[in-house]
């Protein structure tokens, strides 16, 4: 079961939190695509390659690995790719953005990635990182996250494929940092004082 309110309020504090506001890697799109399988099928009628075998692909500062990566490219150049993980593991996406030392970085057992629309779509067990250099600053985890590389907007959402051990309800999990503190490497830190905790909150129960 989805939780629409709780996506809209990750992504409605990631929007109004940007103090420091950074798209994506503009540079990348313009970069080639660089691949590692241990098989490949490549049809050129079509525009289409699928990768198999420890799959790792590279284009500019975008990183992606999966067990099998399907790439299709439309008359226009631009691409969409699909990440799937073997079995018991995770597909992982990593990608610098523009203009700070951060990297938004997500695993998930199927990744859909569109370059046109710059999305990327986890799927199943998904996690989506944030770090500042190697700081990591938010971290959200969930059954299905998409986020959009052109507003830094990502919306997150629970149910059954979420459900583990530690989780039994599905729900979802957030970390989020003051942005302020985390895109600012250096900056003197705030006074010391307790640690705030997220708490459920009743509206949101299942």
């Amino acid at each position: 079961m989805k939780h629409p309110l709780f996506s809209l309020y990750v992504a409605a504090a990631l929007a109004l939190g940007a103090v420091f506001p950074a798209m994506a890697e503009k540079a990348d799109r313009d970069k080639p695509m660089n691949a590692e399988a241990d098989a490949l099928r490549y049809d050129d009628l079509k525009q289409t390659s699928v990768f198999t075998g420890n799959v790792v692909i590279t284009k500019g500062t975008t990183i992606v690995r999966g067990e099998r990566v399907d790439v299709m490219q439309d008359p226009e150049g631009y691409q969409q790719a699909v990440a799937i993980a073997a079995p018991g593991k995770l597909a992982f996406y990593r990608k610098k953005r523009d203009g700070v030392d951060e990297y938004i970085e997500g695993e998930g057992e199927r990744i859909e990635y569109d370059s046109r629309a710059d999305l990327v779509k986890f799927i199943k067990r998904a996690v989506v990182r944030r770090y500042n250099g190697a700081t990591l600053v938010d971290e959200s985890n969930g059954s299905v996250i998409v986020y959009d590389n052109n507003t830094d907007v990502f919306t997150v959402d629970g149910g059954t494929q979420n459900r583990t051990a530690d989780n039994p309800s599905g729900r979802v999990r957030t970390m989020l940092s003051p942005r302020q503190a985390a895109s600012a490497p250096g900056a003197t830190p705030p006074a010391a004082g307790p640690k705030p905790a997220l708490r459920p909150s009743p509206a949101l129960a299942q």
